[in-house]
């Protein structure tokens, strides 16, 4: 931990973002905040997604990060196409016009939207593990469940976050994210290997049923597009962007891989939609990766819920009026609240934005969008020959 922050302090001294915010973040920023966007919380739901569809579905694994990583570099080939591209929702306009920014945005927003709901609901279900059967009375009449008491506490804790509109400030919570989930992984291992519980459970080849849930959950760990299409438009040099894609994705599909077979060979049959809810009681490593777990989606919640302010700030041209901005990440924040004391099933939500948008936003719309706009390019091409010609 202390080599990589001090890595990180030495390229963010020659990283001139900071003084100059126009230059845009540097190779080391972008690569945390994709690492953060795009590792974290899956790692929770893997072994359950194996659980699911047995060890042949890690092929599926694979291939989605792979088909995952090609059409994140499809969006940044879009966005080079035009100069008025400034957010995903942007490259839809330019495929298919207004309808296509339309409906291109409404598929965006509401995986982004379901995604820091996911992340509350794990808050809660975690602190509820730590601090079983607690309730609260408010005003001697008003008694909250644990659970909906630590969705609350920890909406409260990640809001001043989302106050920050800077990619290279929110580098600094997703080096957290990135360390917290080495953390986690680890401590699985661990409390596989020294504390009992051992690697012994055979699990299934596959299983035909589940293969959907289990291609939904693999979806939804790699489902950061919209994130990643901001990363590459904050992004200093361009150029270096696909050597970002290719190390995000190589290190994320490693620590998904490791914890899902891992917590997989520990708990067979009996894994839980959250690998962590199967962790031994009172044991110290659980408590450990418990903990890290909390600190994971508090990392990712402003990185997920940047786009849909900076888009309503857009809309509503107020990108430079700071009590407004504050106001409208706040009410974001009291939103997905609401819904997460509503709909307190992690794997249920996990599953409905995996089947729902991540197989739209992550594979259909980029392949769709570049051909659209390559055949375009094209035929402008042939008409400027044709002058020529002419």
């Amino acid at each position: 931990i202390i080599c990589v922050v001090a890595v990180y302090r030495r390229v963010e001294i020659m990283d001139t973002s900071a003084t100059h915010p126009g230059c845009g973040t540097g190779f080391l920023k972008t690569s945390f905040n994709g690492i953060n966007a795009l590792s974290g919380i899956g790692i929770l739901s893997v072994p359950y997604a194996l659980l699911q569809g047995g060890w042949l579905s890690l092929a599926i694994f694979v291939a989605i990060a792979m088909v995952n990583c090609y059409t994140a570099i499809l969006l940044h080939r879009c966005v080079d196409a035009s100069s008025r591209v400034q957010s995903y929702p942007d490259i839809g306009e330019v495929a298919f016009g207004r309808k296509g920014k339309i409906i291109t945005a409404t598929i965006i927003y509401l995986e982004l939207y379901l995604c820091v709901i996911d992340f509350l609901i794990i808050e809660g279900d975690n602190l509820d593990k730590l601090f079983p059967g607690k309730s609260f009375r408010f005003a001697g009449h008003l008694t909250i469940t644990g659970k909906q008491a630590f969705v609350l506490i920890a909406s409260l804790v990640v809001l001043p976050v989302t106050w920050l509109r800077s990619l290279g400030k929110l580098a600094y919570v997703s080096l957290g994210g990135v360390l917290a989930s080495a953390v986690l992984v680890a401590a699985v291992l661990w409390i596989g290997a020294f504390d009992g519980v051992g690697f012994h459970e055979r699990g299934v080849l596959v299983n035909w049923s589940g293969l959907p849930a289990a291609m939904s959950l693999y979806a939804f760990c790699f489902s950061s597009h919209p994130v990643v299409v901001k990363l590459y438009i904050g992004m200093k040099d361009r150029k270096m962007f696909p050597k970002v894609l290719v190390l995000c994705f190589g290190i994320s599909v490693l620590g998904y891989g490791v914890a899902g077979v891992a917590g997989y060979l520990m708990y067979g049959a009996s894994t839980q939609s959250q690998v962590t809810l199967n962790l031994p009681s009172g044991n110290l490593r659980s408590k450990i990766a418990i903990y890290t777990t909390l600190v994971n989606p508090l990392t990712k919640y402003a990185l997920y819920i940047f786009p849909i302010a900076d888009a309503i700030e857009d809309g509503l041209r107020v990108a430079n009026n700071r009590p407004v901005s504050v106001a409208i990440r706040t009410t974001l924040v009291v939103g997905t609240t609401m819904v997460a004391l509503a709909v307190p099933l992690f794997s249920y939500v996990t599953m409905l934005i995996g089947a729902l948008t991540c197989g739209s936003v992550a594979i259909l719309m980029p392949c769709v969008f570049y051909l659209k706009i390559s055949s375009m390019t094209t035929r402008m091409l042939d008409s400027v020959q044709n002058l020529s010609l002419i």
